[in-house]
């Protein structure tokens, strides 16, 4: 912990949370499930989506960007896929609906698709993973978002940052792989600048198009770096097409256009393992590929984990230490309950 931070309990903040929503008009069931959603992301350590986004959650409501009273509703169903509206509800409650409605096909099909279009960020999309792999399923999840990283080769950016999510259970947890589009989150950029910590690799080019791993050099440029240079790119723009193509909803160019980042298009894909003919292998499998992976030599002591595995180590770290909070982020978020 830095002198920039203080570590709150979990149960503090949730209760914080819970009340700044129940101000804000939400029922007290959906004020519980949100800061169920930003609590746990902080406990995760994904603080960008957690405690750190909360007063942007907040002021996207006052501003009628979010509609706390709406919920989904479906539009079309054929077999084990289903497009739904998301009527710019909380995109939290509309993607754990969606992830609750596409293990329900799952369980009835051995795999499902739910398209959710007009929809509100999701936050984490590990949350989806997280609740789909632990309820036993395989999940394959993605987001569209507005234009936030340049084509390869480009300077202007027409590419969503797009986070993907695969998990499967494994052991009593699961793995999670959560990633978005570009090297760094714009909210892990925006973490790093607030620490004053350069990035481990390049993360973006400054405004003379060079690499760098100055935050405040690609937050000033908005230039970030595609994972795998033009690989991300191109994976980057087919999850915008089969996002906006599956829901029926917005792609990354109509979103913006838009005032903020709203209206977004989401899948949720899930596999019931049961269904498979290899069912009663699968845990032995996934445990060997797993404990193969483990025996990989380090370089310089490094620690060798699976997507996930550090998320518990962290999970139990701030469930017995508290939650470390930039202080100026507390206070912004105390403020919203005055």
């Amino acid at each position: 912990m830095t002198n920039q931070t203080i570590t709150i309990p979990a149960a503090d903040m949730l209760q914080l949370f819970t009340a700044i929503l129940l101000k804000q008009g939400f029922t007290p069931e959906k004020a519980r499930q949100c800061a169920d959603v930003f609590t746990n992301n902080s406990i995760d350590g994904v603080y960008t989506h957690g405690v750190n986004r909360f007063p942007r959650f907040v002021e996207y409501i006052q501003k009628g960007y979010i509609d706390i009273n709406a919920s989904p509703t479906l539009k079309h169903q054929f077999g084990g896929v289903q497009q739904w509206d998301g009527n710019l509800g909380p995109g939290p409650l509309n993607a754990i609906h969606a992830t609750n409605s596409v293990m329900q096909l799952a369980q009835q099909h051995g795999i499902g698709c739910v398209a959710l279009a007009n929809t509100n960020h999701w936050m984490r999309g590990g949350t989806y993973g997280w609740q789909a792999a632990k309820a036993g399923f395989v999940f394959i999840g993605w987001t569209n978002t507005t234009a936030l990283m340049p084509t390869w080769g480009a300077i202007d950016n027409k590419l969503g940052n797009n986070p993907l999510v695969m998990a499967l259970p494994y052991e009593q947890e699961a793995i999670v792989l959560d990633m978005a589009m570009s090297q760094y989150s714009f909210g892990a950029l925006e973490l790093a600048d607030m620490k004053k910590e350069q990035l481990p690799v390049y993360g973006g080019f400054d405004t003379n198009g060079q690499l760098t791993t100055d935050p405040g050099a690609i937050r000033t440029s908005r230039r970030p770096l595609p994972i795998g240079y033009w690989k991300g790119a191109g994976l980057s723009l087919l999850l915008d097409v089969l996002a906006a193509v599956l829901s029926g909803g917005l792609p990354v160019h109509e979103i913006t256009q838009q005032k903020t980042e709203m209206a977004v298009s989401q899948v949720f894909i899930a596999i019931d393992t049961n269904k498979l003919g290899s069912h009663a292998a699968i845990a032995q499998v996934v445990r060997n590929i797993i404990t193969d992976y483990h025996r990989s030599t380090p370089e310089n002591n490094k620690s060798i984990t699976f997507p996930g595995e550090r998320v518990l180590q962290t999970r139990q770290r701030n469930l017995q230490q508290g939650i470390p909070v930039v202080k100026e982020v507390w206070k912004t978020v105390n403020a919203l309950n005055q």
